[in-house]
């Protein structure tokens, strides 16, 4: 499979290659404009991108993808950073052809040193300006008083100031945050609202945001809830919850199939992105539909006390 790399600061990952609307074209044109295509967006043509399966995830600018087919002006690809029982390889889905280029020699996030954007968004300084998403990751090139300078996919080259990023000396040498760091990284985001398949700092929808919060602290966990919900730590509900573990809802009173996950908080309350409408937001459990639905508890964290 070629290796092809994203060039727009979020392309989203579509269910088919005829699923996005004729009101999703800001979302799939390069430049792309997430902002104004999600501005546009009413709560019924939001919530379609759900209840009409239109939309699977979503990746970063910079982000690998492998490419199965071509089709036209899409193609369809796996991205290797988002494990899923979909696919052993990755999360599968349709992206267009104009929003990926192909990687080029030297391009290594895995064991040369990287920039992470650090802040909920991020100014790439070059030919013409890109805001760019936490978590958007980037090869350093070399490092100056107030910048930071990173390699581009096209080849190019760009600067990210200094306060909105970290350096580490490769992928494999990021943080390793506990509980407390992961709850910390979701507070950035607290009043974002839901976007389903959601993946960066413009939206995220559950899975994505208690995917995106252990990245950022160092820990790759599967991309959906139920997947999430199979993995990790087991961790026991009513005496062994920690901030940073997360939380799976499930229908039918906790017996059915899982539908939701968050992040705990700690003293009794969820932290977490609810659905089409509302905001990422912090929630007591008791008392609600939470309470109810409540069924399993996983850490991915390192927990040194464990």
């Amino acid at each position: 499979m070629d290796k092809w790399l994203v060039n727009v600061p979020v392309a989203t990952v579509w269910t088919t290659n005829d699923s996005a609307r004729e009101i999703d074209w800001d979302a799939i044109t390069n430049p792309a404009d997430v902002f104004s295509w999600l501005q546009h967006l009413t709560y019924e043509t939001r919530l379609g991108l759900c209840e009409d399966n239109l939309v699977q995830t979503q990746v970063l600018y910079g982000q690998e993808v492998l490419v199965l087919e071509e089709n036209d002006e899409w193609v369809h690809v796996i991205v290797p950073e988002q494990p899923s029982s979909k696919n052993e390889s990755g999360y599968p889905g349709w992206v267009p052809k104009a929003q990926l280029v192909r990687s080029k020699a030297g391009w290594d996030l895995q064991t040369g040193p990287v920039v992470v954007v650090a802040k909920p968004k991020a100014v790439l300084q070059r030919r013409t300006e890109l805001e760019l998403s936490f978590q958007t990751v980037l090869p350093l090139l070399k490092e100056a008083d107030d910048k930071v300078i990173v390699k581009t996919p096209d080849g190019g080259q760009g600067a990210l100031a200094w306060e909105s990023v970290v350096v580490y000396e490769s992928l494999a040498a990021r943080y390793k945050g506990r509980g407390k760091d992961i709850v910390a990284a979701g507070e950035l985001f607290l009043g974002l609202p839901y976007l389903w398949g959601g993946m960066s700092s413009y939206g995220y929808d559950c899975s994505g945001f208690s995917y995106s919060m252990c990245k950022a602290n160092g820990y790759i966990i599967p991309r959906d809830a139920h997947d999430q919900a199979a993995a990790g730590k087991q961790v026991d509900i009513q005496s062994g919850l920690k901030p940073g573990d997360l939380l799976f809802f499930a229908y039918e009173a906790g017996k059915g199939k899982i539908h939701h996950v968050g992040i705990y908080y700690g003293e009794g309350k969820l932290l977490h992105s609810p659905n089409t409408g509302k905001t990422i937001e912090i929630t007591p459990i008791t008392g609600t539909i939470y309470e109810k639905e409540l069924c399993a508890a996983r850490r991915y964290w390192f927990d040194s006390e464990a």
